[in-house]
């Protein structure tokens, strides 16, 4: 039985209990698959490639996932999940400078840690979002909707300058994984061999002051 079905318990719909040795081989697959989409692209990724990169049968790979795409889905989401809870942390009582400091320098950490994740969804928008359609306009419209509104009301409030917060949004976004989509680029621009732990310190430094310069009263 796939680990991603469904069972009925009196009208209500539960998840399947993971055991531990199918968490670990899930997440062995989820690895593989996103360092293989990030390297090939859906296109050009392949269940051979990764079953051989994670290690595993085909036939175990597809007790986990049936195709291709729900595996490439699954990989979208579990990188949107980690992605978006900063996001969804973000409290309208709280002050704007940490907020959005804390915010940035998350964001920061994640082009550090997983810029195979940024890869493969960049490669996922340029592409139309074939896969991510439904949820960018429902679920990801609600949330940003709700983070807007936080926004504002600092604005309203008198703790940010009036400025657009889906625009400030986009640009906390691009800012932040720009290190890691762009990688090479910085590197070879810089004349930095490698974008250090230290290196990225310096980014949310600079993100933060030119972002909060500008949006601080």
């Amino acid at each position: 039985m796939p680990v991603f079905s469904l069972l009925h318990d009196g009208g209500i719909i539960v998840p399947p209990v993971k055991t531990r040795i199918q968490k670990l081989n899930e997440k062995r697959i989820l690895d593989a698959a996103l360092q293989t989409f990030a390297q090939y692209g859906y296109e050009g990724a392949t269940i051979d490639k990764i079953s051989a990169r994670a290690e595993i049968s085909k036939p175990n790979l597809h007790y986990y996932f049936s195709t291709k795409s729900e595996l490439y889905i699954a990989v979208l989401h579990r990188t949107l999940e980690t992605w978006l809870a900063p996001l969804a942390m973000m409290d309208r009582e709280g002050d704007p400078r940490t907020e959005l400091s804390r915010y940035i320098a998350q964001k920061v950490e994640m082009s550090r840690q997983m810029p195979a994740d940024s890869r493969v969804y960049a490669n996922e928008m340029l592409h139309g979002a074939p896969f991510l359609e439904s949820y960018l306009q429902n679920e990801l419209r609600d949330l940003m909707l709700r983070k807007t509104e936080v926004i504002q009301h600092w604005i309203d409030s008198g703790q940010l300058k009036k400025v657009d917060p889906y625009h400030l949004i986009f640009l906390i976004w691009a800012g932040t994984q720009h290190y890691a989509d762009f990688a090479p680029q910085v590197k070879a621009v810089m004349s930095e061999p490698r974008l250090t732990r230290k290196y990225f310190q310096s980014v949310e430094q600079s993100l933060c002051k030119i972002l909060l310069d500008g949006v601080l009263p």
